[in-house]
């Protein structure tokens, strides 16, 4: 991940570019992020369908290609350890959604109004 991030600073450095607004980064993430979503507009394929299709896949390649480099920018332009951003969130995640209360459960409407529950009581704990 270090090596990414220097050359994700390197690749900023040189173009005078090290000094972006936070807030223009997450903007740019987000912008990208619709992108990726627009891909998917009017279409609700199964995993297994998205993979199968190369030309949708290559089209998710370069939007999240756009997401990741832009969050990476942010995180190096920030001064954070993005490995360790990443690690640390999903050492919280796991604790949050534990295996026992989600593993074998269908991704159905019950199942999102648990996910929104768990959500809720955390939010609540100020975690």
């Amino acid at each position: 991940m270090k090596e990414l991030e220097s050359k994700i600073y390197q690749y900023l450095k040189d173009r005078d570019w090290d000094n972006l607004r936070p807030s223009d980064l997450a903007k740019s993430i987000m912008i990208e992020g619709a992108e990726l979503l627009e891909l998917f507009q009017w279409e609700n394929f199964s995993l297994a369908k998205v993979k199968s299709n190369k030309e949708k896949l290559e089209e998710i390649k370069g939007e999240l290609a756009d997401v990741l480099i832009y969050a990476i920018e942010m995180s190096v332009l920030l001064g954070m350890d993005t490995k360790k951003v990443i690690y640390d969130k999903l050492l919280h995640v796991e604790k949050k959604y534990p295996v026992s209360l989600v593993k074998n459960k269908k991704h159905d409407v019950k199942s999102a109004s648990n996910y929104y529950r768990i959500k809720k009581e955390y939010r609540k704990k100020g975690l």
